[in-house]
């Protein structure tokens, strides 16, 4: 079993390896693009290398099927100002429930302020401002069908406004996580080599609709009557969500009681622009009886044209506190270029 679902992974991976070489040749066509920005200090800190090794709360956005290795409840909170005064944040909740799976719920939001209204008259602005933001609440299972292999999907309800118009759309996203004894430095299954995949964002299109695509037109103008004020509308375009394929793989380096050194390569294949590679590692160390310290740093979107991204970076703390209860915290910044710095911060409590 285990051999057939690697030769079906490899021979997914080296299809993907392909594509590499074709051109992008639908850049910016698709809508509700805050969903591909990446979500979670750790994941960020690490280039977005995470489909293979995420085991909280944030797979709601990595990967749903590594919800299946939590083994306690979490609430995670994320907050993370985007660039031009954008801000962006999600929030999530998992609760474990036994030899039944791991059930989540999630809030994505991208908020992205007020702005000025400008015409054709009025080209510095009316003295009007109005609003644009989009969000996405989503409901994941995720379960360990074997002691190997996890799998996860999640819904999602997906809404965008601005000002008066509005489009709605509805997406599933599937992944599985793979355990395997490969360079395992324990000879521990739960220590080796890990392969995950992921395919996020596969759902309906969103079209706008809302009165600020409403004209008063006049169908007949030559003639007299009662038809200069017939509302007429703008017939818009529906647009895909941002569709993403991921595969990774990752592997401890070094493992002992105290020290860990994880590594991982994800090959991503998005439906928006050219294929591209995230790189990442994290170092843990234990602490008996007070918690975990984490360094992180990654690389993201090597291989793809003209890209903004480049060196990422991050710390994070689990604190262990009374009652089997944890806090973790963790920051990541990452480059983006010419368009400046994001930052992440994120806080869970573990129960």
């Amino acid at each position: 079993m285990l051999k057939k679902i690697l030769i079906t992974l490899s021979i997914i991976l080296m299809t993907v390896g392909l594509s590499f070489a074709q051109k992008p040749y639908r850049v910016g066509t698709t809508a509700a693009d805050f969903l591909s920005i990446g979500y979670g200090s750790a994941g960020i800190a690490m280039g977005d290398a995470q489909v293979s090794m995420v085991e909280d709360i944030s797979g709601i956005y990595w990967n749903p099927a590594g919800m299946a290795f939590m083994k306690k409840n979490e609430a995670q909170f994320i907050y993370q100002p985007w660039i031009a005064d954008i801000n962006t944040a999600m929030v999530g909740v998992g609760v474990v429930l036994p030899d039944i799976g791991t059930l989540s719920l999630g809030a994505v939001s991208a908020n992205y302020g007020d702005i000025p209204v400008t015409n054709m008259d009025a080209q510095e602005g009316t003295g009007e401002l109005y609003h644009a933001s989009e969000y996405a609440f989503s409901l994941s299972y995720s379960r360990l069908l074997t002691e190997w292999f996890a799998f996860g999907s999640s819904i999602k309800y997906i809404n965008s406004n601005i000002w008066h118009t509005s489009a709605n759309a509805v997406a599933l996203d599937l992944g599985v996580i793979v355990n395997t004894f490969f360079f395992s430095p324990t000879k521990n299954r739960a220590d080796g080599m890990k392969i995950g995949m992921s395919i996020a964002n596969y759902g309906t299109r969103m079209q706008y609709n809302g009165l600020d695509i409403v004209y008063p037109i006049d169908p007949i103008p030559s003639e007299h009557g009662n038809y200069s004020d017939v509302p007429g509308q703008y017939r818009m375009s529906s647009w895909e969500l941002p569709l993403i394929f991921r595969i990774g793989v990752s592997l401890n380096a070094v493992k002992t009681e105290q020290h860990r050194i994880t590594v991982e390569l994800d090959a991503l294949h998005p439906n928006n622009s050219a294929e591209y590679i995230n790189l990442g590692a994290e170092y843990a160390l234990t602490l008996p009886s007070t918690g975990i310290f984490y360094l992180r740093t990654g690389y993201k979107a090597l291989g793809l044209p003209d890209s903004q991204y480049g060196m990422t970076f991050g710390v994070g703390f689990t604190k262990y506190l009374m009652n089997n209860i944890s806090l973790k915290v963790g920051y990541a910044f990452r480059n983006i270029g010419v368009l400046g710095a994001s930052n992440s911060y994120s806080m869970s409590i573990v129960f």
